[in-house]
This record gives structure tokens, C-alpha cells and sequence, in this order.
């Protein structure tokens, strides 16, 4: 008699939804599986020697659930003999004698930064997110925020990351990356992202943030004279740039003069514009939990966050993809 494994026994069965498998349910339905993994298969290795490779479905399904709950390599390989809710998510029997082990993760994800694949990742999801009118592309919002590294010595090069930086913000030193971001104005979701050391200025970056078809970009102060730069009036001569007043601009407008009052309103418009782009730094930093950078060097560091917000444009329209109809209802008796 054949011994029923974990999968089959029915003992993974919970009369309880939980928030973890409700939110692993509707990421499966909203992520493009089948576009991904046609991207990725070329570049897999074949494993016509040895041991049958792991399919790149399921692979791509274990590196997304490392960006979604934090999870270094070794933790994931855990998590799968831990966790029976992972392995059904990867497609895995979770009682099978060989399950991905964390070198097989680990290359996985080499694979990735090899051939720049997370960028690829990122244009695919928002190619079929305008394809669902998600993505109107007439407008962005491009804003930065710092990513702490670890300030530890103790490894073999007894340094800390010398691609990483530190730098002053207000009152507080960080030491770590910058993530910049472009955004459409619209819907708030990211197609443009750049990783620099943290003492780069944010308006170095701000000509690398469009993606060409904009008639408008919003920002904050911190980019004002983004305009006279040489490198954005060669390649973005027609874009008409809406900077934010300084703080202290802001406070000195008169507030019962007809001309201070229309001020005060355009300013109030702006910032209700440019607040879309702090959605996806929420998303990553407390939906994903992602605070700290987690490799050495911007190149793979930059790769995750790619990853990251690509999987935050999911989570952002996961509803509209799911059911769109049911949303569009309920935004409208909200």
C-alpha cells in the first residue's frame, strides 16, 4: 500500500481562511504566470545531465514569495518542509522526497540578475496592465527613498559595502541605497525604477525616471531647477515639469489674498498629485516588509527592488485584475 503524503492525507486542509492564504490566492490570479515563465525558459538551463531541473514556473513562483515575506534563501528552503501552504503555491507536494534546496534558489535567482530579467519582468506585468487601460502613460511622479544596508564589519572583506553610501537626512544619518522611482500620475503604479548609493542627489536621477511619452511630471522640492539640467532639456525638451514650492515658500503665501489663496490651491493640487507615489514605497516597506537591502552591491540590490515593485503594481490592481466589474462597484457606492 502506497503511503499517502502530507498533500493527499487532507491534514493541510484549515476551516480558517487566513489573511497569508487569501492574499497568496489573489496574487496567484493577478500575477501573468504564463508570460513570465515564457520570458524566463529561454534562458534556463536545459539539465540534460543529473537530476531533472525544477520548473521555471515553480521557481518563479518561490522567488516571488521570497519578495512577498521577506525570505533569504535558506529561509525559503525551510519555509517549503515547514510550510504546506508554500509548497501548494509552488506547485509542490509537500510530503515529495526532493524539494528546491537553497543553492537551487540561489541560482534561480543568479539567473535573473544575469540576463537583467527583472527589468523584463517589470515591462511585461505593465504591458499587460495598459493593456487593461491601467496605464494611461500621459503623466508621472518621480520621488526617491533610502534603503538602510547593514553598517557591520564582520564579514570576510572586514568592510561595510563599498557600493553603498552614507548620507544626511534632516537631523539623522542613514547609510544604505536610494530607490528612484517614476510613476504614471494616474494610477500610481511604478515604470521606471533606479538604484543609486544614498548620498546621490535625487535630481541626478530625474531624467532616467520618464519613460518618454509624458506631457507632465510632478515632484517635490528637492528637484527644483530639474528643468535647466542639461541631460533632461536634451532628452525631455517638451515635458513640462510641476515642482513643489519650498516648505518655507509655502508657509509665506499670503492666506487672504485672491493670488495666495489660488497659490495655496495649486500647491494643495500638486501635493495630491505627487502623493500616488508614496503608495508603492508603502507597499514595499510594510506590505513586503522589505527595509533593508539584503545582498552586496547595487547591481543585485537594484534587481530586487525592480522585482519588488513590479509585484507592488500587482498587489496595487490585484481586485481590478481579479473581478474587475466587482470593483468598479464598489469604488463607486464607496
Amino acid at each position: 500500500m502506497t503511503q499517502l503524503s502530507l498533500a493527499q492525507s487532507g491534514f493541510e486542509l484549515s476551516p480558517k481562511t487566513t489573511r497569508k492564504r487569501q492574499f497568496l490566492d489573489e496574487m496567484n490570479q493577478a500575477v501573468p504566470w504564463d508570460d513570465l515563465v515564457a520570458l524566463i525558459q529561454p534562458h534556463a538551463p536545459a539539465g540534460k545531465t543529473g537530476r531533472p531541473p525544477f520548473g521555471v514556473a515553480t521557481l518563479l513562483r518561490i522567488h516571488f514569495m521570497q519578495q512577498w515575506f521577506g525570505l533569504s534563501d535558506p529561509a525559503m528552503e525551510e519555509a517549503l518542509h515547514d510550510v504546506p501552504l508554500y509548497c501548494q503555491f509552488a506547485q509542490l507536494d509537500p510530503g515529495a522526497s526532493r524539494l528546491p534546496d537553497e543553492s537551487t534558489i540561489l541560482r534561480f535567482r543568479h539567473l535573473l540578475e544575469s540576463h537583467n530579467l527583472a527589468t523584463a519582468v517589470l515591462a511585461t506585468i505593465n504591458q499587460r496592465l495598459a493593456d487593461r487601460g491601467l496605464i494611461l502613460k500621459t503623466g508621472s511622479v518621480i520621488d526617491a527613498t533610502l534603503i538602510a544596508a547593514p553598517t557591520s564589519t564582520k564579514n570576510k572583506d572586514g568592510q561595510r559595502d563599498p557600493e553603498m553610501h552614507q548620507t544626511k537626512k534632516g537631523n539623522q544619518y542613514y547609510f544604505g541605497m536610494k530607490a528612484h522611482i517614476g510613476v504614471d500620475m494616474d494610477s500610481g503604479l511604478v515604470h521606471t525604477v533606479q538604484g543609486t548609493a544614498a548620498n546621490a542627489h535625487d535630481i541626478t536621477q530625474a531624467h532616467a525616471l520618464l519613460h518618454g511619452d509624458e506631457q507632465v511630471v510632478f515632484a517635490d522640492a528637492g528637484y527644483r531647477g530639474v528643468d535647466k539640467r542639461e541631460e533632461v532639456i536634451e532628452q525631455h525638451p517638451t515635458v513640462q515639469w510641476e515642482v513643489a514650492m519650498m516648505p518655507s515658500q509655502r508657509r509665506a503665501l499670503a492666506k487672504t489674498t485672491p493670488i495666495g489663496k489660488l497659490k495655496r490651491r495649486i500647491e494643495k493640487t500638486k501635493a495630491q498629485i505627487r502623493a500616488k507615489v508614496e503608495h508603492p514605497f508603502r507597499v514595499i516597506k510594510r506590505q513586503f516588509g522589505y527595509v533593508k537591502v539584503r545582498y552586496r552591491g547595487l547591481v543585485k540590490n537594484t534587481a530586487q527592488l525592480v522585482t519588488l515593485f513590479a509585484l507592488s503594481n500587482l498587489w496595487m490592481v490585484r481586485r481590478w485584475l481579479i473581478d474587475p466589474a466587482k470593483e468598479e462597484a464598489r469604488l463607486k457606492s464607496a
